[in-house]
């Protein structure tokens, strides 16, 4: 354990300030040598804007988080060890916090040092080692033990690192050792509530332990995890005196007083948090602005089709990337309304979009001629529906290749997790914005972008209109599926709490519309294995949260 230790460029007197600052930076993963000199240039800012002591980063910030298998890489320690050895060879005039990977014998462990004039004052481990949901750090980390207590200025700060928050021992082994001061470094990504959810887990840990606490987090998007920042700091009586900005990068002030009354934080800054839609709405368009910029994509295109689902996802990409980024294609058939058309050209010219229209009615007829002798003698079936969406996506994807634009995807978890969608067709694509997004909350952030800056975005028709795939003659989606309102509650229950039949029965539904939508959820699973990647916003989104194999016996 790290005794606490004099910090030498700090004032020592009778009361005593200390300015830290929260550093919540946009790393990107795997680039060490880029994020080293984020850290510095960060450092620097912080130093001449703010007359930074100490300044904080978040979790893993050398690597970026998660870097998932990367730690796995046999050059990975020679790369961190130059990386330290830049962070002490800057010689910066504050105390930085830092986290990275860190080896020690054979072990890998998730760590952070504090670093002060280029020397290190110490370093700390993680202790608790999340292996649920979207992480699993037991793959890659052996878990720490003892405290980290540092004497920055006369103030005995403790660390600790996202997770160890989340369990009362690794705080309450810092305040045993003496720390008047928590910080606590995260990469904590979102899911709906989650702001909350640390809110009311840091006022636990410090009316635990009565004493204030620093929580920093990155920002940013990685695959289908997003990171909302929304740093804080909170005081003994678990107020929260200083907030980040949600979704942006910030350097954040925060001024530390330790007095005869104790160590205090000072009321700073304070960004007012989003009201959940316009969380929901900034968390889409973070993860897919980082998703094309950070793979270095030129530009996105996606089928138009008059739709809500394509419309909200337009919408999306024009906010994430700018309107002269985004290119629409109409793909009408011989099922295509009047309406369709003149509602996906209004949106693309309210949204200022590069628009084109590429009826498929000849290639589709090219097709069909080609399979006359294959199709002779059957009826006409889902096979001719899903032949249409898989022109549109040959066609998509055709001007991905010439173009480099990456394809949009524009399919909702409701029609993903059911399986009303196409392989090849609707499905063929880079990215799913929407993915993780039910039916009834995509109405929900179309009428909120529209009412957001008073401009309706997106046609009034397409938002109250019976949704329709349009690949046969009146069609709607409740002609195969349960209306949305019934359906996204019982894929919630489901999916994200993992109730059965009679559970969910309980709670009022029928019970053949039950028993059907299972099925259909779990046929289905094939499918969703080879769909696009897609924005994360629940507890448990396909992928990653939900691993389910595609061959079983399970019967409900």
């Amino acid at each position: 354990m790290h005794r606490p230790v004099s910090m030498p460029i700090l004032n020592q007197q009778t009361s005593l300030t200390l300015k830290v600052v929260m550093a919540q930076v946009n790393p990107l993963v795997g680039d060490i040598h880029g994020n080293t000199a984020l850290v510095l240039e960060q450092a620097q800012k912080a130093i001449s804007d703010h007359q930074a002591e100490v300044v904080v980063f978040p979790e893993l910030v050398l690597t970026a988080y998660p870097p998932e298998d990367l730690l796995l890489r046999p050059s990975l320690d020679a790369r961190i060890d130059w990386a330290l050895q830049e962070l002490q060879d800057a010689a910066l005039p504050t105390v930085i916090v830092v986290g990275y990977p860190g080896r020690q014998g054979d072990k890998l462990q998730n760590r952070l040092v504090v670093i002060n004039h280029g020397q290190i004052l110490g370093s700390y481990i993680k202790q608790r080692l999340p292996n649920y949901q979207v992480f699993d750090e037991k793959r890659y980390f052996k878990k720490g033990r003892e405290p980290l207590v540092l004497n920055l200025g006369g103030i005995n700060v403790g660390f600790t690192i996202c997770e160890d928050l989340w369990k009362p021992k690794p705080m309450a082994l810092a305040k045993a050792a003496g720390a008047e001061l928590m910080i606590n470094i995260n990469g904590s990504p979102y899911h709906q509530g989650k702001l909350k959810e640390r809110q009311q887990v840091m006022s636990q840990r410090v009316h635990e332990n009565n004493i204030p606490l620093l929580y920093i987090n990155q920002v940013g998007g990685q695959d289908e995890l997003v990171f909302d920042g929304a740093s804080m700091a909170m005081n003994a009586e678990g107020e929260i005196l200083v907030q980040a900005p949600q979704y942006h990068e910030a350097l954040t002030p925060v001024k530390i007083v330790k007095s005869t009354r104790g160590v205090e934080v000072v009321a700073g800054e304070k960004a007012t948090p989003l009201a959940p839609v316009a969380e929901l709405y900034e968390t889409l368009v973070l993860g897919l602005r980082d998703y094309v910029n950070k793979n270095r994509f030129p530009s996105v295109v996606l089928g138009l089709s008059g739709g809500i689902d394509s419309a909200l996802t337009m919408a999306l990409a024009v906010d994430a990337l700018g309107a002269e980024r985004v290119k629409a294609i109409m793909m009408p058939f011989a099922y295509t309304s009047d309406m369709s058309k003149e509602d996906a050209q209004l949106q693309a010219t309210r949204q200022q979009v590069s628009f084109e229209v590429l009826p498929i009615e000849t290639p589709y007829e090219a097709f069909i001629s080609v399979l006359e002798n294959q199709f002779a003698g059957t009826e006409q079936d889902l096979t001719e529906q899903n032949l249409q969406a898989r022109c549109r996506g040959v066609l998509l994807m055709a001007l991905s290749n010439k173009q480099g634009s990456l394809v949009l995807t524009t399919g909702n978890k409701s029609e993903l997790a059911v399986g009303y969608s196409t392989l090849y067709g609707d499905m063929a694509g880079g990215f799913d914005v929407i993915k993780d997004v039910p039916k009834m909350q995509v109405y929900a952030l179309a009428k909120y972008r529209n009412e957001r800056d008073g401009t309706e975005v997106i046609p009034s028709r397409v938002i109250n209109r019976p949704p329709s795939a349009e690949l046969a003659p009146g069609q709607v989606d409740e002609d195969n599926l349960p209306p949305y309102e019934i359906l996204d509650q019982i894929l919630e229950l489901y999916i994200e709490q993992d109730l059965g039949v009679e559970s969910i029965c309980a709670q009022g539904f029928d019970a053949q519309i039950v028993k059907r939508v299972i099925l259909m959820v779990d046929r289905n699973e094939y499918k969703r294995r080879q769909a696009p990647v897609g924005v994360r916003i629940s507890r448990k989104a396909f992928g990653r949260d939900r691993r389910y194999p595609i061959i079983n016996g399970w019967r409900i």
